[in-house]
């Protein structure tokens, strides 16, 4: 499986992912392959866990749903994955049946968002969440959780550091989870950053809300 963790932190948003992936017992390390779990949409990113299937299908689905493919909010991502279901189902023949006493079709899709709005979770029946500081998917979710969490507050980590730190952590001690960790930020749009005293800020948030890439990767 992998690690895959977002953080918001002051007027930064972090998203960052591992870079296994395996078959069955086999893994396929980024000596061999580039795999990236995180990929461009819009102004931000998105990280998947599950089935390396979930990748092409993905990027060449929200690419095409071109102005449609909004993620600004979590009802303008409940709306977006609405469309991207019919679409997984019309085109891309996925699955929609994990159990038997499932009581909505599964998009079988597991993911992370990370944009000048926010940090958002996606679940496979649609379940979107707006999160406040940080979580992680994938099978070294549990340590990334609890390294982060026990390093959140800490004055001199930005959102990029603690993400890596989450990350780092499932590398460590899942099975399924491998370096290098790839790391992307950022800057939150103007009002949406908290200040210290817990209110919004129209001064520390970049204008153009620019993303990054902390390792310089393409």
């Amino acid at each position: 499986m992998t690690t895959c963790v977002v953080v918001r932190k002051g007027a930064e948003v972090a998203i960052a992912a591992d870079a296994l992936v395996t078959f069955g017992d086999t893994r396929l390390s980024r000596a061999y392959e580039r795999n990236q779990k995180v990929f461009p949409v819009g102004d931000g990113f998105i990280a998947l866990a599950g089935t390396t299937a979930h990748f092409p299908v993905m990027r060449t689905l929200l690419a095409g749903l071109g102005e449609e493919c909004r993620l600004g909010s979590r009802d303008d991502v409940f709306r977006t994955f609405l469309k991207v279901h019919e679409k997984l189902k019309s085109d891309y023949f996925v699955n929609t049946k994990e159990d038997e006493d499932d009581p909505y079709e599964s998009s079988q899709i597991v993911c992370l968002i990370a944009n000048p709005a926010g940090i958002f979770g996606v679940y496979s029946y649609r379940e979107v969440f707006s999160f406040d500081r940080f979580w992680g998917i994938g099978s070294g979710r549990n340590y990334a959780l609890g390294a982060m969490h026990a390093v959140y507050d800490r004055p001199d980590l930005d959102a990029g550091e603690i993400a890596r730190i989450g990350v780092d952590a499932g590398v460590e001690f899942d099975k399924s989870s491998a370096g290098p960790i790839e790391v992307h930020t950022v800057r939150l749009h103007q009002g949406d950053a908290p200040t210290a005293a817990g209110g919004t800020t129209s001064g520390n948030a970049a204008p153009d809300s620019t993303a990054t890439n902390n390792d310089g990767a393409p």
